[in-house]
């Protein structure tokens, strides 16, 4: 295909879009406001050391899995450096509330073995639960990579109800439907509002198997770049677009920070929907949409801190631990809480030739925008000497919780950078900061979830507002928006050639 592709924003999404289009001929130019591509896979160096920045703990990499085999049609497999998890522990769940700590295993029987252990009456309840995730995951087509001719589909009750009434259905322990919704954080779940098939296919991914990336997520990106530039395509970094310009529902050019204009057949926005219409005119789009789009709740932001470890002072922990205060708490990580945190993510990142000591910590925690609210019209590095005694206070605040899981963790620490909302929506380009874009509401899915195809005829979308998010859902969205221009199901009857 001799055609050309303008690709706005250089994070996962427009990488991985780039790359599927790169590969079936087109000329790709993905343009990235930062230094570096990448978005959540970006890292960034602190005190000597490198930190990943989003794409913590990835799933369906996994022999078999759905995003494994779109990197082995890309041809970069074979370059991809992961660490899995361990199979006996690939989450540990602490609560505060009667210092107990879950520790969950690999597989579904795994799963289901290791849970029983705790609760023992709820082993069948708990094979029912398992036998529903998996059902809801089995109809959709995208996920499991297959073809479909179905432009229209029915789905289950328990597809579209909301996940807590989805997990209370089948568990009725009320202790264990809490340790069941520990992964909320990573797809921003709340309660009566999240979809049932959200949870259902986060819960699959790492239930078949959570791997890390090792060295730097950083790397990753790269082979996704290096496709692009083997194609003939370019990814030019340090030069966002400033504008596209529109006319009669058709994109001429964009323009970048340095004046630069580019042309080409197709245009594919990677950035927030949201931002790209500050990037427009008015007149590109009707009224409505516009108000449709900027109206849509964004999901949760968070608060992270990046911890360079005293030499031989922590272990390598090969699985992620995940704090919680009280079970009831689970599902109200979107409200304001006067004792934050409620919960946070805690791990110890893998380095090349790893040993028996971590070198570096990573703790994200949600956290709402409206906390950092006062500080929006500031700029990295610019945000006053109040804003660094709150992130100084909210360290010291999650800090204290580490300590009971890891006492004395204190003494281990050399030195701490940390991140707040603000800096994830400066860095991402992501309104108020929302770590997996729109929030998704089981009440009115077509609100939440917008498709890669616009009014403007040579206008696509892509990227974690348009259907799932994290490292499965923004690859899957990839093929959608690739399909719209190579043809429907183009890409999915490659993979499965």
């Amino acid at each position: 295909m001799n055609k050309t592709a303008i690709i706005i924003g250089g994070g996962l999404g427009g990488l991985f879009t780039g790359a599927i289009l790169a590969k079936e001929g087109l000329r790709v130019t993905v343009l990235e406001k930062n230094a570096t591509a990448g978005g959540g896979l970006q890292t960034f160096r602190r005190f000597g050391e490198e930190f990943d920045t989003g794409m913590h703990v990835i799933g369906g990499m996994q022999p078999g899995g759905n995003i494994r085999r779109i990197c082995q049609y890309l041809g970069i497999m074979d370059k991809v450096e992961l660490m899995d998890v361990d199979d006996e522990c690939t989450d540990s769940l602490y609560f505060a509330e009667d210092k107990m700590t879950y520790r969950i295993q690999k597989g579904k029987e795994g799963f289901v073995k290791s849970l029983a252990t705790y609760f023992p009456e709820e082993k069948t309840h708990l094979e029912e639960y398992l036998k529903a995730i998996f059902a809801i995951t089995d109809a959709v087509d995208l996920f499991n990579l297959r073809p479909t001719t179905d432009l229209f589909k029915v789905h289950s009750e328990d597809f579209l109800m909301p996940a807590d009434v989805f997990v209370a259905k089948y568990i009725p322990n009320t202790k264990l439907r809490s340790v069941l919704a520990y992964m909320n954080p990573l797809y921003g779940g709340r309660h009566d509002e999240t979809p049932a098939f959200i949870h259902a296919i986060i819960s699959a991914l790492y239930i078949n198997g959570a791997s890390r990336f090792v060295g730097g997520s950083d790397k990753f990106a790269n082979l996704l770049v290096s496709v692009i530039q083997q194609s003939g395509g370019s990814v030019m970094t340090n030069d966002g677009v400033e504008w596209v310009e529109v006319n009669d529902r058709h994109v001429d050019f964009v323009r970048t920070r340095t004046g630069t204009e580019f042309r080409g057949d197709y245009y594919i926005s990677a950035i927030h929907p949201c931002t790209l219409l500050k990037l427009m005119p008015e007149k590109a789009f009707p009224k409505a949409y516009r108000n449709r789009l900027e109206a849509i709740p964004n999901a949760y932001s968070a608060f992270s801190a990046y911890i360079k470890l005293k030499p031989n002072s922590f272990p390598y922990i090969n699985h992620s631990e995940y704090y919680m205060t009280k079970y009831d708490e689970m599902w109200n990580f979107g409200e304001h809480h006067d004792s934050w945190p409620l919960g946070f993510l805690f791990m110890t990142s893998p380095e090349n030739h790893q040993g028996k000591y971590s070198t570096k910590v990573l703790i994200t925690a949600p956290m709402l925008y409206d906390e950092v609210r006062r500080w929006e019209n500031t700029t990295v590095g610019h945000r006053g000497a109040d804003y660094e005694a709150w992130k100084e206070k909210m360290t010291k605040q999650l800090l204290e919780r580490v300590e009971e899981m890891h006492p004395n963790f204190k003494e281990c620490i050399d030195k701490v950078n940390a991140s707040s909302p603000l800096t994830i929506r400066d860095f991402y380009g992501v309104k108020e900061g929302a770590l997996c874009g729109y929030s998704k509401d089981y009440k009115n899915m077509a609100l939440s979830q917008l498709p890669v195809v616009t009014k403007i005829s040579n206008l696509l979308l892509t990227g974690q507002n348009n259907n799932l998010h994290g490292f499965c859902g923004v690859p899957l969205t990839a093929i959608s928006t690739a399909e719209a221009i190579l043809g429907r199901n183009y890409v999915l009857n490659k993979l499965n050639e």
